[in-house]
């Protein structure tokens, strides 16, 4: 199916469309029924189910590395924020009811924020590295997510990619959040700190693992549009094992469309 070319909207209507969906969010919030998670605990679960880290600091073309240094600043408050957080049977996870607005009386500080594919700075920015990291932890786990949004523009070529291309969550207060439900009988904790050089995050269990995953991609392709963009497009699958590492299932996950904004065939790097 062709990519659209990208709509250029006017400030007005950018703002107005964040006002009627962050309302919107607000109303979903308080009635949906859901019962949101937000007990916290100091003590952690005694099982680690899986952690995963992504480096602090990367040297990204045409971006100053102030930006990347105050992305560290929201990084830590918003770690805090989360770190402890209970999820129980039966409760959802999310991100931005939790987090709340990264406004500067919390502290946040402006930061990186990639809009409309373009490379921008506005208070909280660099959060989108907290929601991909939970998301990219959160598929291996039974966790259940019920809400996340794909990144809609390639901004940077791969540079030492370890994971599939959009196996990432994008995030904007409030309307785009990222949600999981546990549906499970166990009770899982999510644990997030920074390092000197990482972020780190882990989900405990009170019971032990049972099932391992794995993530992987299939069809990456890239195409060129009829408007003459490109797109980077591919599906996002897990094979699930139990712990004879029997193969039980291969699922579907997701499917990525992502505007290319970068020659298609440049090499990553900064």
């Amino acid at each position: 199916m062709p990519i659209q070319k990208p709509i250029k909207r006017s400030q007005l209507r950018i703002y107005l469309g964040k006002k009627y969906y962050r309302l919107k969010r607000n109303w979903e919030w308080y009635t949906d029924g859901k019962r949101y998670a937000r007990q916290k605990e100091t003590a952690k679960l005694k099982h680690v189910i899986f952690t995963h880290k992504t480096p602090l600091l990367r040297k990204l073309k045409d971006v100053d590395m102030w930006l990347q240094h105050n992305k560290v600043k929201n990084l830590t408050i918003a770690s805090k924020t989360l770190n402890g957080l209970v999820l129980k049977p039966g409760e959802t996870f999310s991100y931005w009811r939790l987090l709340g607005n990264t406004s500067k009386r919390k502290g946040y500080v402006d930061g990186m924020i990639l809009h409309y594919g373009k490379v921008t700075t506005g208070t909280g920015g660099g959060l989108c590295q907290l929601s991909n990291l939970i998301y990219w932890m959160t598929l291996h786990t039974p966790l259940t997510v019920t809400e996340r949004y794909r990144h809609s523009y390639d901004v940077f070529p791969d540079s030492k990619r370890n994971q599939p291309f959009g196996s990432g969550a994008t995030c904007a207060y409030n309307y785009l959040d990222l949600q999981m439900k546990n549906e499970t009988k166990t009770t899982y904790q999510l644990v997030i700190y920074l390092t000197g050089t990482h972020l780190v995050g882990e989900w405990r269990c009170d019971a032990p693992q049972i099932r391992t995953y794995e993530i992987y991609e299939k069809e990456h392709r890239i195409t060129q549009e009829y408007w003459g963009g490109y797109v980077r497009h591919n599906k996002i699958f897990r094979k699930v094992y139990n712990l004879n590492q029997e193969l039980l299932d291969d699922e579907y996950i997701t499917e990525n469309n992502a505007i290319m904004m970068y020659a298609p065939l440049l090499t990553g790097g900064s």
